[in-house]
């Protein structure tokens, strides 16, 4: 395989690549080729992790555990350990550890970055997985981003995330990841935007939490983030903020 196959820039990926580049990474591509101020970043393909277990023996060993556990949620979270630490473990083929490191160069010299998890079944109609893997924040020097590489893919084992696909019927033997790679910016402050109002359902509005600093914090609950509901031509619907949030270069946020 051509190492196309194995890093992808966002450029050269969109919507229609969710199976190798996963949901987030789609989306970084769509937006990229929308013009918008995306961070540079490549992503490491799912076809990369399909490669890694194969390498590291892994496929016969994850089969026959997820057969033997069935659907005893205790047997499977037992395991799911097991992969996480047979996966740490692991080395990334030679030739994809050489794309991986070409990319990365190709960011600048020791470069600190976001290392993101991008599961090939992520928000889906029926059933959201965002957020259930693992991202690590600035990650800098080649060896950091490949051991961040492998625990994102072990995060694919992650009890939470097992328990949830177990809940919602979905298979575990044919997931794969896909991994984002992006250089991090130094925020005044982020946040996340719901193409729709997530309780009333409107599509023709939208709903902004933002908080100072990096969007972690608010993705994670580590904070209470303020909430803005807007219709998408940024007239004020509702809001809810403790504070004026000083906004610079987030026009959006002044728009509500």
């Amino acid at each position: 395989m051509s190492e196309n196959v194995y890093v992808k820039r966002f450029a050269e990926i969109g919507k229609n690549d969710v199976p190798t580049a996963g949901g987030k990474g789609a989306n970084l591509g769509e937006m990229t080729s929308a013009g918008l101020a995306v961070p540079t970043g490549f992503v490491v393909t799912s076809d990369v992790y399909r490669a890694f277990i194969a390498e590291n023996g892994l496929a016969g060993f994850i089969t026959d555990e997820l057969q033997n556990a069935g659907d005893d949620e205790a047997k499977l979270l037992s395991a799911a350990a097991k992969f996480r630490e047979r996966i740490t473990a692991g080395n990334l083929p030679e030739s994809v550890w050489n794309a991986v490191l070409a990319e990365y160069e190709k960011l600048g010299e020791n470069v600190r970055v976001a290392v993101r998890s991008s599961a090939t079944a992520e928000d889906l109609p029926d059933a959201s997985f965002a957020g259930q893997q693992e991202t690590y924040l600035n990650v800098r020097g080649l060896e950091q981003v490949k051991a961040r590489i492998l625990d994102c893919y072990a995060s694919l084992w992650g009890g939470r995330a097992v328990v949830y696909r177990q809940k919602q019927g979905y298979g575990q033997s044919g997931i794969a990841l896909a991994v984002v790679v992006q250089e991090m910016v130094e925020s005044e402050t982020a946040g996340v935007i719901f193409t729709a109002d997530p309780v009333s359902g409107d599509r023709g509005m939208m709903q902004i939490n933002a908080s100072y600093g990096l969007g972690e914090s608010v993705v994670s609950g580590r904070v209470t983030a303020d909430t803005y509901t807007c219709t998408k031509d940024g007239y004020p619907y509702r809001s809810f903020a403790p504070k004026r949030l000083s906004a610079q270069g987030h026009s959006v946020l002044y728009g509500c």
